[in-house]
């Protein structure tokens, strides 16, 4: 049954264009074709990576941070509750109003110091602004070394200049190493990406995100084996052109240099837009979609790739939108308004208040137990009812 899969899996209709057989793109000395088993290396390559951003992480960018003024907020921490934590890590981590009202029952607690405990923990579990500095310095370290990897192999390639010359010859386009290699660097950094997403700053497009990285691991990789490369490194290079723009947006932001964050946001602003809504559409999918179509009929592996291409362009297209209303809000107010795709932390303005109300009643409940004494102590002075009493009006020692 395997075999059967496997045999029906690698049909060559559904690779390779009408006329073209798996017998055409037979291997020689001097020239090698894209195989599917090339990509089994990327797992231990993106395993690599991991461990050299861990390493990266704790012994650059950590004391980095402390140098550049980085620091973490000082969080109030949740109490000890076993009811609570129980429900927090089983049921829910933002309780409504009757689960509020029954967790204050069970634990003998005012409604108010539930939720406040709530908002505690989840703060806890929030990352810290340290963690972001950090996956921002890697990220921003993966984009910059891809992005001049990628223009330093492609620069005297004749399709990235002339884009129609993806198809010339297609799909008989012999595999160059540094393509090789290209291609291998962007699909581990994507794997350990995967690997690595449970223990990320999570944000709030995070299922965005997963569907993102899905469809990119699917995209270089069937680009790969259906020789799709010529086409793939012009998008990778793409992605990368704006990306190396955004991470060191965050980085200033998290060290509080407003106008440095401002001015690169604008830039990373402008770039986003006109790589992915102009260069992408112009340059990959018209591409790709109306003029290989003057090479060959299409096929499975057209559609399959052109689907692909066109899901990283609504996601373009959703990211966009997040960013023109942030460009929009950087008008009216003259400055950048907080990454709405973060997850910020819960103002903690509700417990400030009950504090000032906790204040004011005891400051209440001292000045009654004052008066209620029949005296008022001021300055320093003796208390009124030991020296004196009115009468009619007058005060009169006793």
């Amino acid at each position: 049954m395997a075999r059967s899969l496997y045999e029906w899996l690698w049909q060559h209709e559904f690779w390779l264009p009408p006329g073209i057989t798996w017998e055409d793109m037979q291997e020689s000395e001097d020239i090698h074709y894209p195989q599917p088993r090339d990509l089994l290396l990327s797992i231990p390559f993106a395993l690599i990576l991991v461990v050299i951003r861990c390493a990266f992480e704790r012994a650059i960018a950590l004391p980095l941070s402390t140098k550049l003024g980085v620091r973490d907020k000082q969080r109030p921490k949740a109490q000890p509750n076993l009811v609570l934590e129980t429900f927090y890590s089983m049921c829910c981590k933002n309780p409504e109003e009757g689960e509020l009202t029954s967790l204050s029952k069970q634990c003998d607690l005012p409604v108010r110091k539930v939720e406040r405990w709530f908002r505690r923990r989840r703060n806890m579990d929030r990352p810290s602004l340290s963690k972001k500095f950090c996956e921002a310095c890697w990220r921003f370290t993966f984009y910059i070394i891809s992005f001049f990897t990628g223009l330093a192999v492609l620069y005297d390639k004749p399709w990235f200049w002339d884009h129609r010359e993806c198809w010339t010859g297609y799909p008989q386009q012999p595999l160059q190493r540094s393509l090789f290699w290209y291609y291998m660097l962007e699909l581990s950094f994507y794997w350990s990406l995967v690997f690595t997403l449970p223990f990320d700053v999570k944000r709030k497009d995070f299922k965005e995100q997963i569907v993102h990285h899905a469809a990119t691991i699917f995209l270089i990789s069937f680009s790969y084996c259906a020789n799709y490369i010529r086409i793939g490194t012009l998008v990778m290079v793409i992605h990368d052109a704006s990306d190396c723009f955004l991470e060191p947006t965050k980085i200033f932001n998290y060290m509080k240099w407003k106008k440095t964050c401002d001015s690169l946001f604008m830039i990373f602003s402008a770039v986003f837009l006109i790589s992915r809504l102009i260069v992408y559409p112009y340059t990959v999918l018209y591409n790709t979609y109306y003029y290989s179509m003057k090479i060959f009929q299409p096929f499975f592996g057209y559609y399959f790739v052109n689907t692909l291409l066109i899901i990283l362009q609504l996601l373009h297209v959703f990211w966009s939108c997040i960013i023109i209303h942030m460009v929009y809000k950087f008008i009216l107010q003259g400055t950048m308004e907080k990454d709405m795709r973060s997850d910020t932390e819960e103002s903690d303005k509700d417990e400030e208040r009950d504090k000032i109300m906790e204040k004011e009643k005891n400051g209440i409940t001292y000045f009654s137990n004052v008066t209620s004494n029949g005296y008022i102590q001021r300055n320093g002075s003796e208390p009124l009812n030991s020296r004196a009493h009115l009468t009619n009006g007058h005060v009169k020692e006793r």
